[in-house]
């Protein structure tokens, strides 16, 4: 990743973007806390300047979500963000996004990358100087106004403000936005909402792209949660939250009433948003939309499928990736039908409202606080509503294992390895026997007991799911953005204890089988 890389990406997006007669629309750019995030942008800004297409670029970093909502805002055909989410210090990103905010999907990001491979002379790559490009209208600097619409629409999606003003000044929430962009975004709209008490971890405050205090500034990984539970535990917080550097991910420990604080996974604090979202809205409107819809990727919890179930919505599945569930909403847009309610991914992103495309951990941390408000009202904590809905609807539990191979020999190894799945799938994992066996790559599900084939109704993807009895499940994944292959497993239990041991049991199978 250096300007010449940046330089080339922008001028192919360029060449497209004229090629589909959009120049006049103009594209948005934001950028994180890494290093040369902020140079990496303004290369792009003024390669676009130089091919006649508007930039507006953001004064200074910005989370991801507000980049989506910055495309749909402003109008813009497109947008891009400079950021490497929640990789490790040494990685830095390109993302680019489509006019309905939504990161780029079919046909926009074979033809983007269509035009970014055909220029073989770096002599057609474009820049300009920025005194000119600003002189010309084609660079424009963008900040508080947006920002103040963001936060408009952000508090459009609040529930209970009663909750809010009843317990916000009781609840002690601990935030960190692990030196990336989060920080102000959160910490405004907390505020302004009421929230009194909320501490952030000072360690953590300052955007740094070395990300000093965590090897890996990802929410989902415990270390990221150490200094925010010290502080918790000196201040007695109800609720500990963590954004990743771009701020579309939340991670979330929460407390229970003997002062235990409990990790939340991806599924857990979506599910727990999602059944909030569902139940009170329901409640104050008196019923859901008839064409309402819940939205989950392929390797999210079924918890989802049985909540959607219980309030009567449907449940859509997409392929992983939240421009997948972007895709959708787009389509309700378009066709009339169909109405959003909920999007989420295991990997601790979820979307509530549609005034942008892609996960936002900052409505998410609005959301958390207020159901933690909601709750605090009714006499229970966060904990006790996540065991309220495992009574009822079953306790899912779902683990990943991951496995690095670098190198142009580790990718021969993880072709290997999804060819064999795919070419000998196996017809028991462990106790469990397979019910039906998804080859997301051919379009292909295959019925075990009869033999029956049908197409999975989702776009080629190089992935293969495993649907076992008894609710359990596997799935099998390269990375798109690392040198690894995951594999996905969920269970159904009695209770937290025999999700535990089932879970264990499943990924001991799954280890066993693919060589591990």
């Amino acid at each position: 990743m250096n300007i010449y890389v940046v330089r080339r990406a922008t001028q192919g997006l360029a060449n497209y973007i004229a090629k589909v007669d959009k120049k006049s629309q103009g594209v948005a750019i934001a950028y994180d806390s890494r290093h040369m995030s902020p140079e990496f942008a303004q290369e792009a800004a003024l390669c676009l300047a130089a091919n006649g297409i508007k930039a507006y670029i953001f004064e200074t970093l910005r989370p991801t979500p507000e980049l989506s909502f910055a495309v749909r805002h402003l109008g813009c055909v497109a947008g891009i963000n400079v950021t490497a989410s929640h990789n490790p210090p040494e990685y830095n990103g390109y993302k680019v996004y489509w006019e309905d905010g939504a990161q780029i999907t079919p046909p926009h990001d074979s033809g983007i990358m269509g035009e970014v491979k055909a220029i073989s002379d770096w002599n057609t790559v474009k820049t300009m100087d920025k005194e000119d490009a600003v002189k010309s209208g084609l660079f424009e600097v963008i900040g508080q106004a947006v920002d103040d619409a963001y936060m408009a629409e952000l508090k459009k999606q609040i529930i209970h403000m009663d909750a809010i003003q009843a317990e916000g000044r009781n609840l002690k929430i601990v935030y960190t936005p692990l030196h990336g962009t989060g920080n102000i975004p959160a910490r405004r709209i907390l505020k302004e909402l009421g929230f009194e008490n909320v501490y952030v971890v000072p360690e953590q405050e300052l955007p740094n792209g070395d990300f000093p205090t965590v090897s890996y500034p990802n929410p989902e990984a415990a270390e990221a949660f150490e200094l925010g539970l010290k502080l918790a535990k000196e201040v007695d917080a109800d609720i500990v939250l963590a954004t990743d550097p771009d701020a579309d991910r939340l991670g979330v420990r929460v407390k229970d009433k003997n002062g235990e604080y409990h990790d939340l996974t991806g599924n857990m604090s979506g599910c727990l948003l999602a059944n909030y979202e569902l139940s009170q809205r329901k409640a104050v409107n008196g019923s859901l939309p008839e064409d309402g819809a819940l939205v989950k990727t392929i390797v999210t919890t079924n918890l989802a499928d049985a909540i959607a179930k219980g309030y009567n919505v449907n449940l859509i599945e997409v392929l992983t990736g939240f421009k997948y569930i972007g895709q959708q909403i787009l389509g309700f847009e378009n066709s009339g039908k169909g109405t959003y309610l909920f999007g989420f991914e295991e990997s601790y992103g979820c979307l509530i409202g549609t005034y942008a495309r892609d996960k936002d951990a900052i409505v998410a941390v609005m959301a958390l606080c207020e159901a933690a408000a909601y709750y605090k009202s009714k006499g229970i904590t966060l904990w006790d509503q996540m065991i309220n809905i495992f009574d009822k609807y079953g306790y899912f539990k779902e683990g990943q294992k991951a496995v690095t191979m670098k190198g142009a020999e580790g990718a021969v190894q993880i072709a290997k390895m999804m060819d064999d799945l795919r070419n000998n799938p196996p017809k028991k994992f462990g106790a469990w026997n397979v019910v039906e066996f998804r080859d997301y790559k051919k379009d292909e599900c295959t019925v075990i007991a009869t033999g029956e084939k049908k197409p999975t109704g989702l776009p080629e993807s190089n992935v293969l799911y495993f649907e076992l009895n008894d609710h359990a499940w596997c799935c099998a994944r390269p990375s798109g953005t690392e040198p690894k292959i995951k594999f996905y497993m969920g269970v159904k239990g009695t209770g937290l204890e025999d999700a535990d041991k089932k879970l264990e049991e499943l990924t001991d199978a799954v280890s066993e089988i693919v060589g591990l």
